[in-house]
Parts: structure tokens; sequence; C-alpha cells
């Protein structure tokens, strides 16, 4: 309830501002109508010019003036210049307004102002409409104004918050969450097509005036570095580009609720269900489901506070589609091993844990692409959506694309000497290319703090870890690794542009794990792809890096099943793998 009031008390200003704005607005706009049919009368001014108002970091201008007319043989006087009173610096109104009235003043010259007939001691200067004066003030309207309604909106509306203990959840902590009421949940597709939307205008309007801006700076002021100015309209067109395809794709698809089986997803058991997809059955069509652990909390301090996730456990793949009457039935099953965190139902506060279901597929039209947080907890159930002939079906489907995948992601040999495995240079040039642009960024910001603002300290370490992520990013694109059995040791070697830097080794009879572990991921907006190396370990405890660079735990435990196969390490008594028996279940062993 104090969350509600303090959210409320902050939507008040916002919708204040919102409605100031729309009555200053709609009174410009009501004015400009009504003096259409004034009538323009000689005028004699009895002063005229501008005057400057200077503030903390910008300078504002008001023209005015005083004059005297005559209408029916009766004079009047006033000092209405404009439709908008007061000072503003939008644009050069006020100032080439105040430059001509203070030379027709010193000049003596008449000037033309408009009466109103039916109240002759009503008149003005210019009626015309500052548009551009209009457009600013829409954008306070729209922002701040939507920004107010749209809290207001969601303290009236929002449901009543749940209390975690009491015993009515204590059995069902998932229904804590509204959205997880039934086994049906839905996407959160529109709220992001809205939100989409939302976002698109506020770049948009916030954007807007630096065309006329950078016209000035550039033409007039000959100022051609004005012309970086440009790039925040560019963005907000592919802003709208970006809300146009999630509005084309909601269209298409409707809402696509997933129904799950086992209700709620299972830890130590199974994540399955169903997809309606309101698509025609084609045979040809993949779906691709990937489902994610994911930690949410919230880093830095003071103003630099930020939320982000990290990705604990993930795994990949292709469900099983059949067709029904109204389009395609997409049927999945993963499985999670035991010892994974559970959902949480509240999902608030600085840190919390969520399972996310997303699902990707090209078809005809637009492509799909939706995600769903869905409750995961350790209730150990299993799914009966699928029979077993379909689940072997699947799981050998799937077990053939993980190790088409594992095998395109590396290069194998066979000679005399033995079996070699060779992941090359360049396998992760994608990766490093965006972290090396982030490093020179912020090198060449550190190297400007240094050269140009002479704060020596701060530009170093600025620009040192820029270095630092920059030469990263080198090494990521630059080395390859290979592994090779030779007589009964099996080795890898590091290379950096061919040149070896590490050599590890490794008794091939010693082995007694192979292991998997992700110290690597990638994140596109809600999409995290965890990037998996696989080890070997010996007796000793060594442990040597065998395969690296693999999507999901799918495609790493095909990997760990390749290589212990490629090397003939799987059949020794006692060796233990992570890599799960049941590819399409992926429980893990261990």
């Amino acid at each position: 309830m104090k969350g509600k009031i303090f959210l409320f008390l902050f939507a008040l200003p916002f919708f204040g501002v919102g409605v100031w704005m729309m009555y200053s607005v709609g009174s410009n706009l009501a004015d400009a109508w009504q003096m259409r049919s004034w009538q323009a009368t000689e005028a004699r001014l009895t002063s005229g010019g501008y005057t400057s108002h200077a503030g903390d970091d910008s300078t504002t201008y008001e023209a005015y003036a005083t004059y005297t007319y005559t209408v029916g043989g009766r004079s009047y006087s006033n000092d209405r210049v404009g439709i908008a009173g007061g000072a503003d610096n939008v644009g050069s109104y006020q100032l080439d307004t105040g430059r001509r009235l203070g030379a027709a003043f010193g000049n003596g010259q008449p000037i033309v102002v408009y009466v109103n007939p039916a109240e002759p001691a009503e008149s003005i200067i210019d009626r015309n409409l500052r548009w551009s004066l209009i457009g600013f003030k829409s954008i306070f309207l729209l922002v701040f104004g939507g920004v107010g309604l749209g809290l207001l909106i969601y303290v009236f509306r929002s449901p009543k918050k749940k209390d975690p203990s009491d015993p009515a959840y204590r059995d069902a902590p998932w229904l804590v969450n509204d959205k997880w009421q039934t086994p049906t949940i839905r996407s959160n597709s529109k709220s992001t097509m809205y939100v989409t939307w939302g976002f698109a205008a506020f770049w948009n309007l916030i954007s807007a005036p630096l065309p006329f801006v950078v016209y000035v700076e550039v033409l007039e002021k000959e100022n051609n570095l004005a012309l970086i100015g440009l790039l925040f309209p560019l963005v907000g067109l592919v802003l709208i580009t970006w809300a146009i395809r999630q509005t084309r794709e909601w269209r298409r698809f409707g809402p696509t609720p997933v129904t799950l089986d086992p209700y709620p997803g299972s830890i130590g058991g199974h994540v399955g269900g169903t997809i309606d997809v309101r698509a025609p059955y084609d045979s040809a069509a993949r779906f691709k489901l990937t489902l994610t652990g994911v930690n949410s909390y919230v880093s830095g301090s003071g103003k630099n506070r930020s939320r982000r996730e990290k990705a604990v456990w993930q795994d990949t793949q292709y469900a099983h589609a059949e067709p029904r009457v109204d389009g395609t039935r997409v049927t999945f099953r993963f499985g999670v091993p035991a010892g994974q965190p559970e959902s949480d139902a509240e999902q608030s506060g600085d840190r919390y844990h969520l399972w996310r279901l997303n699902l990707k597929a090209e078809l005809p039209g637009a492509d799909l692409d939706r995600d769903f947080e869905i409750p995961v907890y350790a209730t150990g159930a299993v799914s009966t959506a699928l029979p077993e002939r379909i689940v072997e079906s699947v799981r050998v489907e799937q077990d053939k694309i993980d190790e088409q995948s594992v095998k395109e992601r590396m290069q194998m040999a066979y000679s005399a000497a033995g079996r070699s495995i060779r992941y090359p240079t360049g396998r992760n040039v994608t990766s490093a290319l965006g972290a090396f642009v982030v490093g020179a960024l912020f090198a060449g910001a550190g190297w400007f703090i240094v050269a140009k603002e002479n704060e020596t300290l701060f530009g170093v370490i600025f620009g040192g870890v820029g270095a630092l992520i920059a030469l990263g990013a080198l090494y990521l694109a630059l080395n390859s690794l290979q592994v090779y059995r030779e007589g009964s040791h099996l080795k890898a070697v590091r290379r950096v542009l061919g040149i070896p830097v590490s050599r590890k080794s490794v008794r091939g009879d010693d082995v007694v794990r192979i292991s998997k572990d992700s110290k690597m991921q990638t994140q596109s907006g809600r999409t995290h792809v965890m990037h998996y190396s696989i080890y070997v370990h010996d007796g000793a405890g060594q442990k040597v890096c065998v395969g690296e660079g693999f999507k999901g735990a799918g495609e790493a435990d095909a990997a760990i099943r390749l290589i212990t196969r490629e090397f003939s390490l799987s059949p020794r008594d006692g060796l233990h793998t992570d890599a799960a028996d049941d590819g399409f279940d992926a429980l893990a062993a261990d």
C-alpha cells in the first residue's frame, strides 16, 4: 500500500505538467482560431524591443511593445505581442520580433495590429501560431503527461499485492504471481509492443527539433560538428521500424500462449507443454525453443544503479510440431537438473530469479519471436505432453541437430598420428568485434581526457580499461585451440596468430571426468546465449580445456559425447561426464 501511495505522489507532478501543457497548447490553438476574423488596423508604437533573462545554463528572450490605435473614433492601447506570452529561447522568434519592433519604434514607423471587432480593446501584433513552440510544448505534454497518466493508471488498476507468507501459498508459492494462476501463460509480446512504441515516440519527440538546430548550426554558424546531432533522428527511424516489426508480429500471431505440463515447470523433472501457433502447418518449419534460468539483480550505487541479468542455466531444442485445425501445435519437453534455483513469484527487490522460455521460428509473412516468463519449482514432476515414441524420435533428431552444430564449430582431422580437433582463428570474430569497438571507444575517450582536458589520472584509468577490453577482444578473435591424441596422451595447444602460447597434456587413461562450464555469455535484449567450454579432469585434479564456443547445455552435451567418442575416452570404466544420456530431456547425470 505504501508503494502505491508513493507512486501516486510521484506521478502527480508529471501528470500536472502534462495537464498544464495541454491547457497551454489548447488555449493557443483556440486563440489562433478566433483571431482569424480579427481586423487589421494601423497602430503607433510607444515602446518596442526585447529583454533577456540569463539563467544558470541558458538565456531566454522576450519581445515587448506598447502601442495605441483607433477604432470607431475611440483610442485604445495594448501591449500584447504574440499568442504565447512570456520569455523563451525556442528558435529566434523573440529576438527577431523584438528587433523588428525596436527598429519600427526608433524610426517612428507605424505597425499593423489585429483587433477584435466585438471587443476593440483586445488586440495583438502577431496572430500566427509558433509551430516550433507548439511542438516543444507537445513534447512535455506527451512525455510528462504520458508518464504521469500511465503511472496513475497502473496505481489504480494494478491488483492488490499478495502476501507470500500467507498459508494459502505455502504449498503453491507460484500463485503469488497473478500471471501464474493457471497452466496457460501469455507471452510479454503485447506489452513489449506497447513499450517499443512508447520508447520510439519518446525518442522521436525528444530528437524532433534536432534537424532544425543542426540546420542553423551548419548553414548559419558553419559548425559542421553539429551534424553528429542527426544520428539521434536516424536512431528514431530505426526504433519506429522496430516497433512496426513488433506490431506486424503481434497482428500475425496474436497472444500465442504456452500451456505448461507439468504445472508449474519442474526442477529435477521436466519443463514441458504446448504452444498453439496461429500459422498453417509446414513440415519444413522449425520451432526453436530456449529455456534459460536467469538471475536478475541491481548493480551500481546511487544514481548509477541499474538492473542487469545473468543466465545461470540454459538449453535449446527444436520442438515437435503437428497440424491443428486453426494452425500448428508446438510440443516441447526440457529436462532441468536438480539443484537449479526456483522462480521468485514476486520478481521484486534488488535480486530475484526467473525462468524464461523463448520461441523462435522463421515463417512466411513475419518471423515468430516470443518470450514467456514461467514458474519453475523443485517439484520433480514429469511431463505427459508427448508420447514416448515421439520423445524418442525428437531425441534422436535433436541429437543429430546438436552434433551437426558442434561439428560446424570445429575442424576434425584424421591421420596416422591420430585424431585431431581444431577450433580455428576467427570463430569468435562477431562477439569480439562488438567488444573491440567498445574498448576502442573507451581508449579513445581516455586519450581525449588526457590530451585535451589534462585529467591524467582519470584519463589513464578510463583509457586503460578500454585498452584491456580491446586487447581481450583481439585475443578472442585471433586465438585458436588444437586438441589431439598422441599416443597415450591427450594434448591441447593454444595459439595466437599461429604462435603457441599454451600447451597442456593429460594421459587419456587418467581422465576421470569430462565437464562443461560457461564463463561467457552474450545478451541481446531479453535473449541470453550461454557459451560453454568442455574440460577433461584427471585423477590428480588437472583440468584441460578440450572444446569451447558451444551454445546451450544441449550443444555442450553433444560436444562431450563427440569428444569422448573421437578420443576413445568413454569406454573407460568409471568415467563420469556431465553430458546427459537423454539429449532431448537433458537431465544431468550428476
